[in-house]
C-alpha cells in the first residue's frame, strides 16, 4: 500500500465510502509498512501480511489466502495484481466467497515474448476466467490486455473509471509556486517540470533526465522535480550527476502534498514505458497543469482541456524539448470548467463511487 496508482485509487474508494455499511480489509505482500497503512487502520481496516506468489509459490501462496478468507465473513474479494489476479479469485472461490473480482491496471507483460512466457501468460488468463465471478479494468486497454478483445467484444469486462477526488485541488492557497520556490530554495525564475511516480522502468525516468539535460543546456531556468521512491531512486541521482545536471534536480521522496506541488509545475512530464491509465496524468490536469505524456498511455486519460500533449518515445529528444517548451505557454483553464470536464467524463470520485459499491452488491 504504497502511492502507487492503484494503491491511491483504492484509497480514494476506501475515503468516500459510507463505512457504516462496507468496510474494506487489504491483503499486501510487502512486509514494511506502506504509506497508507495508518490510515487504512484508522478508518477500520485491517491490514493481512502475506509473501507474494514469487516467493511462496503458488500452492502455498493460495493456502495462506484461504486462511484468510476462511477465516472472515467477506462478501467479496477483489484482485488488483493483473496477470496475477487469478491466484486470490481461485483462493476465494475455495473459500466459497461468492463475488470474486479480477481488476485490470496495466498493459504489459513483463516477462517477454519467447513462446514459453505466452504460454505462461495464456495459463494465468485461464485462472482468472475460471476462477473470477467479475471482470473490471480501468480502461479497454488495460481491459484487453488482461482478458483479451474477445471479451471486451462482449462486454464482460466492466471499465470502472480512475476517480480522483476533485475538490482537493481547488482551495489551495493562491502563493503556493512562491512557497514550493522557497521550501526548495529555487530561483524564482525557475521552470518546473514536474513528475509523480515509482521510481521503476515503466516510468522511464531516465527519459526524463535526458529531456532535462537537453533543456538545461539551452536554459538553465529548467529544474525537475521528482516526487515518489523505489529500486531505481539511487541510480537516476547517480545518471543525474554524471550528465551534469545534479543542480537542476530535485528528488522530494514520497510526499502528502500533491496538489500542491502538481499546481506549482509548469509542465507535468510522464514519459512512461506503459500505464493502465495514467492517474497522476489526471490528477495533473485536475491542477491545470498542462502535461508532456508519452503515447504509451492511454488517450482517455486527456480530459479535453487543452492541457495533453502525446509523444512518441520513439521521438528525438528535442521533439520533446519542444512540446516541454509550447506547454510552458499553454494557458491554463479556472478551475470551474476543470471540474466540469472531469465529472462529465465520469473521473470525479463523487460520480463513479456508486459504480464501485454496485459491484460489490452493498447499495
Amino acid at each position: 500500500m504504497e502511492r502507487g496508482g492503484a494503491e491511491t485509487l483504492i484509497m480514494n474508494i476506501y475515503r468516500n465510502l459510507d463505512r457504516s455499511k462496507i468496510q474494506f480489509d487489504f491483503i499486501s505482500h510487502s512486509g514494511k509498512q506502506g504509506d497508507y497503512e495508518k490510515e487504512i487502520l484508522e478508518l477500520g481496516g485491517r491490514i493481512f501480511k502475506v509473501p507474494s506468489l514469487g516467493r511462496l509459490g503458488p500452492i502455498a501462496y493460495i493456502k495462506e489466502l484461504v486462511k484468510i478468507m476462511s477465516a472472515n465473513s467477506f462478501i467479496a474479494v477483489h484482485s488488483h495484481t493483473d496477470f496475477q489476479s487469478g491466484f486470490p479469485a481461485l483462493a476465494a472461490k475455495i473459500s466459497g466467497i461468492k463475488k470474486r473480482i479480477c481488476h485490470s491496471h496495466s498493459t504489459n507483460w513483463n516477462r517477454g515474448n519467447r513462446y514459453s512466457e505466452k504460454l505462461m501468460l495464456k495459463i494465468l488468463r485461464t485462472i482468472i476466467k475460471f476462477s473470477a465471478t467479475h471482470y473490471c479494468s480501468c480502461s479497454k486497454e488495460a481491459a484487453e490486455f488482461l482478458f483479451g478483445k474477445k471479451m471486451l467484444n462482449k462486454g464482460i469486462v466492466s471499465i470502472l473509471k480512475n476517480g480522483i477526488n476533485i475538490t482537493q485541488f481547488s482551495g489551495i492557497d493562491t502563493n503556493f509556486k512562491e512557497s514550493v520556490f522557497d521550501e526548495l530554495e529555487l530561483p524564482r525564475n525557475s521552470k518546473i517540470l514536474g513528475h509523480v511516480g515509482r521510481f521503476s522502468d515503466s516510468k522511464n525516468h531516465m527519459f526524463i533526465l535526458k529531456v532535462l539535460k537537453k533543456l538545461a543546456e539551452e536554459d538553465n531556468c529548467f529544474v525537475a522535480l521528482l516526487i515518489g521512491d523505489g529500486p531505481l531512486k539511487d541510480s537516476i541521482e547517480k545518471e543525474a550527476q554524471r550528465l551534469g545536471i545534479l543542480n537542476n534536480l530535485r528528488l522530494l521522496g514520497v510526499r502528502e502534498d500533491i496538489p500542491r506541488l502538481m499546481k506549482a509545475f509548469d509542465v507535468f512530464l510522464f514519459p512512461s514505458q506503459f500505464e493502465g491509465f495514467g492517474i497522476v496524468a489526471l490528477e495533473a490536469q485536475c491542477a491545470g497543469t498542462p502535461c508532456v505524456i508519452s503515447d504509451a498511455v492511454p488517450k482517455t486519460t486527456d480530459m479535453g482541456l487543452g492541457l495533453t500533449s502525446y509523444v512518441s518515445l520513439d521521438e528525438r529528444i528535442e521533439i520533446w524539448c519542444s512540446e516541454v517548451k509550447a506547454a510552458l505557454n499553454k494557458e491554463r483553464p479556472d478551475s470551474k470548467l476543470i471540474n466540469q470536464e472531469i465529472s462529465q467524463r465520469g473521473y470525479n470520485i463523487e460520480n463513479n463511487l456508486y459504480n464501485w459499491i454496485d459491484l460489490y452488491g452493498a447499495s
